[in-house]
This record gives structure tokens, sequence and C-alpha cells, in this order.
């Protein structure tokens, strides 16, 4: 066992606490990276504030970027030295799920109890989400990562983990949206902006972004919304539905608020989808009238991390990104620490970050 150091969640809804903790070396099909960047994910925040539950004491963080330093038994295609995004969705390629192309909801158990992680003492610390990635160091399945140029920057590189595939993977996988086609986005944070490069990229006619903030209304314009809507206004859909002059023929929910998913259905066309991104709290609910959506062939669609496969969307997006057409460095809102974490959760909070960003070197 090696030791590291790692920002360590003791309580929900506590700060968390920087300490040395021990990480095993790589086993059969494992990777180990020295993470350079780790970017702030609104999951993260959620699930050590206790909105979904879990096992404590843990070490959250799955939007990540490094190198590989060593790899287990039977590793193939990936070697130390590679530069790497660490992504958390870690699929054994055997199930049903798998075998039909979505690993990312792969249904073979994971329990991050028994991961690589150790307190300093040698007690149970909790790998969340099969990553663990505020820390200097992660242990991975090598179903996890996807090599990268190596003259990619890391702190960019790091956002395709999560935030970029989940929103531009709803589009184009989920909500599989074609040219021509018209789009709301409902929220227009770190998720919301990709959702709306998605749209943007793949062709959308009108791309309408609601949210509660004026300012962020603006910088989704700069992503490719083509219209902005006050979510406070009443009946927001109303105006989106005059700036497309129709129904939009998908609505994707980018934040976790339950009221959101309330509304979604209202901004749809006939045949249209609500693509459901965003994860309100566990017990949260959402009321509909199924007969509208049987009536005029609508339909409800979840999307976990946008539907991707890592190693077919992650360099297709490297690539949009080196062409100048995917918007990566503009999502970065601010560069800590370590030991800023909590500060640059507290910033996050806000509302305002794009994506705060975790720097180990």
């Amino acid at each position: 066992m090696q030791t590291i150091k790692a920002a360590v969640c003791h309580t929900f809804g506590s700060p968390l606490l920087i300490e040395q903790v021990q990480l095993r070396a790589p086993q059969a099909g494992e990777v180990q990276v020295d993470l350079e960047a780790v970017a702030i994910c609104h999951s993260d925040i959620s699930y050590a504030d206790g909105a979904w539950g879990g096992s404590l004491p843990a070490v959250y963080g799955h939007e990540a970027a490094g190198y590989i330093s060593a790899v287990g038994a039977g590793v193939t295609g990936l070697a130390p030295g590679d530069p790497v995004v660490v992504t958390l969705i870690r699929a054994c390629g055997q199930c049903p799920s798998c075998g039909s192309g979505k690993p990312t909801i792969c249904e073979t158990p994971y329990d991050g109890d028994q991961g690589p992680l150790k307190t300093a003492d040698g007690g149970k610390l909790h790998q969340a989400m099969a990553c663990g990635a505020f820390a200097e160091k992660v242990v991975v399945d090598q179903s996890q990562v996807v090599k990268i140029p190596d003259d990619m920057a890391m702190d960019a590189a790091s956002l395709l983990a999560c935030g970029v595939i989940t929103g531009v993977g709803a589009v184009v996988n989920a909500a599989s949206l074609r040219a021509g086609q018209d789009v709301v986005v409902i929220g227009a944070g770190g998720v919301g902006l990709n959702a709306i490069q998605g749209a943007r990229i793949a062709g959308a006619r009108r791309i309408v972004a609601v949210d509660m903030s004026e300012d962020k209304l603006a910088v989704a314009r700069d992503f490719g919304a083509t219209d902005g809507v006050l979510a406070s206004d009443g009946k927001p859909w109303r105006a989106a539905k005059a700036a497309m002059g129709r129904g939009a023929d998908a609505v994707l929910v980018t934040v976790g608020a339950a009221p959101a998913y309330d509304q979604a259905p209202r901004y749809l066309a006939s045949g249209g989808k609500v693509i459901m991104v965003g994860m309100p709290a566990t017990g949260a609910t959402s009321t509909y009238e199924p007969a509208n959506f049987a009536a005029i062939g609508q339909s409800m669609v979840g999307s976990k991390m946008g539907d991707a496969v890592i190693r077919r969307d992650i360099p297709w997006m490297v690539d949009l990104y080196q062409q100048g057409r995917l918007k990566l460095d503009e999502l970065i809102s601010g560069r800590w620490t370590l030991d800023q974490i909590n500060e640059a959760i507290a910033d996050t909070k806000t509302g305002a970050a794009r994506r705060n960003v975790i720097l180990f070197n």
C-alpha cells in the first residue's frame, strides 16, 4: 500500500477533510493513474451533502485526467506514461446492457467499500462512483479510462469524463437529434452548456436555453443557444414556443430539480421527447398526465452519462475540440488546489460556476 493525499467526506453536509490515505496497487484488469486534474461535478456535491445516501467515509470525484503510472495483469492497450481521461463508467463488457452497447448502465455491481482505498490506519474508505478522484492518484478498472493526445491540457481533458459526455451525449445519443430540429435545454450550468453545444454540433435549428439567471442565459448564447428564456417568468414554455414557432423536438432537463421535470413536457411538440439528465434528490417526485403523452406520441427518456460509449465518444469529442468546434477551456470557471477544495465546492454551489477544476501540479 502507498500513501496519498485525498479529500475525505466523514459526515454528509460537512467540509471535506484533507488526509493521508492508503491506495493499493492495481490488480488484474486495473490501472493506476497519477492525476493532474479533477473537476467538481454537482453529483459529487449532492453525494457529499447526503442527497442520495451512500457509504462513509468516502472519497468523491469522478471527472479526472492524468497519466497511467502502473498497470495490473491482463491490461491491454494501455501502458505507463499514457495520458488518459478517467471516468466513472465501469463496464464489465459481459452483461446484457454492455452487450447491447449501453455500458453506462452496466448491470455488474461494484462495491466501493471493497475498492483500492483504505484510511491511514487501514480502515474502510469508500471509493465513490468507482473513482475516488478527489485524490492524488486513483486505481480504476481499465474500462474507465480513454487515452488522449499527449499535448492536450489536462484541465480541459478532465471535463470530458462527465459533464461534456453527459450533455453532448444526451443530445446525440439519447435524443438522437437530427439537423433542423428544435431543442429546449432547461438549466444553463455545466451540463446544460454542453447539451447546448451538442445541439449546435448536431445542427439544431433553434436552441432555447431556460434558466433562472440572465447572466447564465448570456453565457448560453456564447455556447450556441439561439434564444434565452427566464425560468422565473410566468409560463416560460410560452416564450420558448414563441421563439421556436412551435414546440420542441427535444427538451433536455439538466438540473436536479423536480419542478423542472413537472414543466418540461409543456415545451414539447407532438412526438417530442423529454430527456431526463439532471438527478433530483432521492424521494423527489414529479407528476404528469399520461394521456397527453399517449395522445400525441410524446415520451420521456432517462439518460445516464449521455449514454456514452467512452472509447467511441471521447476521441470524437477530442477531435471536435482540436478543430475548435467544441468549447472546453471556456467551461472552466476557476482552478484550485486540493487544499482549496471546500472553497471550490462553495463557489460551485453559488450556481455561477460552470466547472471548477482541482489541479495537482
